[in-house]
């Protein structure tokens, strides 16, 4: 329960709409109530806890739009490949942990050939080797393909006649959803619970104070999102809003409580894998195209159940052609169930990468969110980086173009698709702001607005207040340490630190790689905090 008795924060900078200048706010219960000046609110609030800020800064929590939390906490709590520079390190860390962990399944996440030297990815025999026997599976960066040894195919045994089946390869398409549900089901309920927590822990402590979860039958399970869901309500965690990838899932949907049928619901797969559908076949492999799983009929039939069931509907969708048939499936749901119906509904979009200025046109009359992941551009976007890599020049600079549906008039919210991307939301915004490829990044306010209120908004709360920091809006909030650092003024004179994101990121200025990034030392969602970086709530 948030505190019946009225706090005051002072000392320090607010990030508020109502007031530009605010040095303390004032929250009552679950909402603010009031910002303003310190003299002020010391009067108006006298029997309030004080609480001084000491310089720090204040602003709306960030919400992560779309988080995969079991996978991510595993990764936290378990095998890490993400820093792995070669194919040797890769086996050396799966030798090492599965000697640690005798006797349980071992699940990584991570792995990214395209940076490694030998250019290629374990062999199931290698990897058999380094695990000594042990059930192991292991996920590429971007979720889309995995590795696994045989004693974990053995409990999958469908995968082996399944469309993307390898003998000695990355598993994708079918084959890998076999294999990871294999996997999923050999997690106790005390592991899942584990991650679980560990991963919303993480977040608050970035913050976050809410996530979108982009759950599905193959991606997770009923029963995971029900647990996160549950453990979010009863827990000093930041808030779950869950979603459910399933084409007809209805009674799913009504039973798990879910905000839609929407996340990730595959229309295609990823540039990485060279799974995501092109227009034009992939330039580092001509024979394949990608993989398209929904075609325009099957998303319009979707959109228009959605609609009438008054549930948001969305789409994983990244390749141009999945784009494409995304766009006239929209087209189809509109002859249907009518423009202003279909816009009512605020359906959603899950990494929108290839989408031209047309298409964002049409997706924004349709009111069409688009949930973005801005550290996706900064690990594999510019000239040389896996983009320009899989899809050639200029097609692989012109992914992810925020500032193109900025301007079409579309929502935009960011997340981080953890485990793909770490829960950094201030290198987030630094990563929208700074695109690889000129013009196609947005303004450090609106970047900062995409990550707070735009994921709200993408989950329909639309309210004028939530995600900020304006009398009558929740309490839910971050407060970052300021420190040494120095950033610079509207005006161009050099201060200590900024105040307000609407004239350069607090702590931010030039958002270069050099700059130190803002330390959150507390987050508290709807009055109550879920992150004290003293040892509070929380931890």
């Amino acid at each position: 329960m948030a505190p019946k008795t009225p706090t005051l924060l002072h000392g320090g900078r607010i990030h508020s709409p109502a007031a530009s200048d605010a040095t303390a706010m004032a929250v009552e219960g679950d909402t603010v109530v009031w910002v303003g000046q310190d003299a002020v609110g010391k009067a108006l609030y006298r029997e309030a806890e004080h609480v001084d800020l000491a310089g720090g800064f204040v602003t709306p929590a960030f919400v992560d739009a779309h988080v995969h939390a079991t996978s991510a906490g595993l990764q936290i709590e378990g095998l890490d490949l993400a820093g792995c520079a070669s194919l040797t390190e890769c086996l050396d860390a799966v030798r090492r942990f599965t000697t640690a962990n005798p006797g349980t399944l071992v699940w990584g996440q991570g792995w990214q050939e395209t940076r490694w030297p030998e250019g290629r990815p374990p062999t199931r025999a290698e990897l058999d080797n380094a695990a000594g026997g042990a059930a192991v599976y292991l996920s590429r960066i971007d979720v889309h393909s995995g590795l696994a040894t045989t004693a974990l195919i053995d409990r999958a045994p469908a995968a082996r006649e399944a469309v993307g089946w390898s003998e000695d390869g990355p598993l994708t398409q079918e084959a890998h959803h076999h294999v990871r549900r294999a996997a999923q089901s050999s997690l106790t309920a005390s592991q899942r619970r584990s991650a679980q927590l560990a991963f919303l822990r993480h977040a608050a402590a970035n913050g976050i104070a809410c996530v979108h979860e982009c759950a599905g039958p193959d991606i997770s399970s009923a029963e995971d999102l029900a647990a996160l869901l549950e453990m979010s309500t009863v827990e000093s965690v930041p808030e779950v809003v869950g979603y459910w990838g399933e084409l007809n899932g209805f009674d799913t949907a009504k039973e798990l409580g879910v905000r839609g049928l929407a996340g990730d619901l595959f229309v295609d797969g990823a540039i990485g894998s060279r799974t995501a559908a092109l227009c034009a076949p992939y330039s580092d492999r001509a024979e394949t195209s990608g993989a398209l799983y929904l075609r325009a009929d099957d998303i319009a039939e979707h959109l228009v159940g959605c609609t009438r069931a008054g549930l948001q509907g969305g789409f994983h969708v990244i390749g141009d052609a999945a784009v494409a048939e995304v766009v006239e499936g929209f087209a189809l749901a509109e002859k249907v169930v009518g423009a202003h119906a279909l816009s009512a509904a605020r359906h959603r979009l899950e990494h929108l990468e290839m989408v031209d200025a047309e298409q964002a046109v049409r997706l924004a009359g349709w009111g069409v969110a688009a949930s973005m992941q801005p550290l996706f551009d900064a690990e594999w976007g510019g000239e040389e980086g896996m983009y320009a890599q899989r899809l050639g020049l200029p097609r692989g600079t012109q992914l992810n173009p925020f500032s193109q549906l900025a301007a079409a008039g579309m929502v935009l919210a960011f997340g981080s698709d953890v485990p793909v991307t770490p829960v950094a939301p201030w290198e987030t915004v630094r990563a929208a702001v700074h695109h690889r490829t000129p013009g196609l990044g947005v303004s450090p306010r609106a970047a900062f607005t995409a990550h707070t209120r735009g994921g709200w908004r993408a989950c329909g709360v639309n309210d004028g207040v939530t995600g900020t920091l304006a009398p009558g809006a929740p309490a839910t909030y971050a407060v970052w340490e300021a420190g040494d650092l120095v950033v610079a003024a509207p005006d161009n004179r050099v201060q200590r630190w900024s105040t307000d994101p609407r004239s350069g990121v607090p702590g931010l200025p030039s958002l270069t790689s050099s700059d130190p990034l803002p330390r959150c030392v507390r987050t508290v969602r709807s009055g109550q905090t879920i992150y004290d970086s003293r040892g509070g709530a929380g931890q």
